[in-house]
């Protein structure tokens, strides 16, 4: 199989380093992994800007939507009753999780390409006293939006509700400073910004509002307090943990801190998408997004050539050395470009030949 580079979400393309980490194979009972696990969660309350008095950092096993319903179904009691904040597919998503766990639930929905005014979540929180929670995604993968978490958890701290945020593409390559955002839970993965392979997602949580959530649980695989409980205890996971996962994260954190931290990764991801851009809309692709709302994460472009597929388009990309990714949106053709994971400029600029080069071979067709 010829081999290519992730221009994805995540999972991404990972350093040959990270890879080699998986070679070993760890006892989950062994002092040593133990020891590993314990470090991971020290280093990711570093990257949030917050210390282990008041913060406490949970992994878990399984996709960022584990990590998800894990917080939503863990720390949403049957009295309570949660403000989501939506205007892409991961929003929704969090709708369904709601739904399933038959939690009382109201929604802020925007446009896909807009994003939530704070003053109509502070309307909704003045209007609805019953309101406990307010959850929403930071960077939206349906379109790589930006939203502001900082405002919406500012107002959230305003009117005392417990402020939950999904940073499953945004942590790591974005600076978040938790405490400062007023944010109690923030859920991300192994496998995005922070360039791991896929495995397990954590939740960097206020110890306070955890210990609150104790009994809460509707899921005994995914319930949060206890999860924490028996790793606060030992390092020790509830149940078998991805072992050779963990050992790849742990090598991905020490290169991220090599690398300069969150503030140089995102220059390079800025970087990245800055570049795109402005070489595809010479092509005549334009973005989806204005460039104010854009983030570095992952870009939405439109196509209005109606002469290919994506599937065209995406094969002639791949057989080049790349592999991007399908569009998420019903009403308008897109398709989205990640800017994360090991890519530099020279990839980027390489990406927008071939586009050249298919753009080309289309027209003379």
């Amino acid at each position: 199989m010829k081999n290519y580079k992730l221009l994805t979400p995540g999972p991404l393309t990972t350093t040959d380093s990270v890879k080699r980490e998986m070679l070993f194979d760890h006892c989950t009972w062994d002092d040593d992994y133990k020891v590993i696990t314990q470090r991971i969660r020290k280093q990711l309350l570093k990257l949030a800007h917050v210390n282990e008095e008041e913060y406490t950092t949970v992994l878990m096993q399984g996709s960022g939507t584990f990590g998800v319903e894990s917080v939503i179904s863990s720390v949403i009691g049957k009295e309570d009753k949660c403000l989501f904040v939506t205007n892409g597919a991961y929003g929704e998503r969090m709708l369904d999780i709601a739904k399933y766990h038959k939690i009382n639930y109201v929604v802020l929905s925007e446009e896909y390409n807009i994003v939530p005014y704070v003053n109509k979540v502070e309307e909704i929180l003045k209007d609805d006293k019953d309101i406990t929670h307010v959850m929403m995604v930071h960077c939206e993968t349906t379109t790589g939006i930006l939203n502001d978490i900082e405002a919406v958890g500012k107002i959230s701290k305003k009117y005392s509700k417990t402020f939950m945020v999904d940073a499953m593409s945004s942590f790591g390559g974005i600076d978040i400073s938790l405490k400062d955002y007023g944010i109690d839970f923030l859920i991300s993965s192994s496998n995005k910004c922070i360039q791991g392979v896929p495995g397990f997602s954590f939740i960097i949580a206020n110890k306070e509002k955890l210990i609150e959530s104790k009994g809460k649980a509707r899921s005994l695989s995914l319930d949060l307090y206890d999860q924490w409980i028996g790793m606060d205890k030992d390092g020790k996971w509830r149940f078998t943990s991805p072992t050779h996962v963990i050992l790849a994260f742990s090598k991905a954190l020490d290169e991220l801190e090599a690398e300069g931290g969150v503030v140089a990764r995102n220059k390079r991801y800025s970087n990245n998408n800055k570049i795109l851009r402005n070489k595809m809309k010479k092509l005549g692709i334009n973005s989806y997004l204005e460039e104010d709302i854009q983030s570095p994460i992952i870009t939405t472009f439109l196509y209005e050539n109606n002469d290919f597929s994506f599937i065209e388009m995406y094969n002639f990309v791949k057989e080049n050395g790349y592999a991007i990714y399908p569009g998420k949106l019903t009403k308008v053709d897109t398709f989205r470009i990640g800017n994360i994971g090991e890519i530099y400029e020279e990839d980027i600029n390489n990406l927008c030949d071939i586009f050249e080069k298919f753009v080309l071979i289309k027209e003379t067709i």
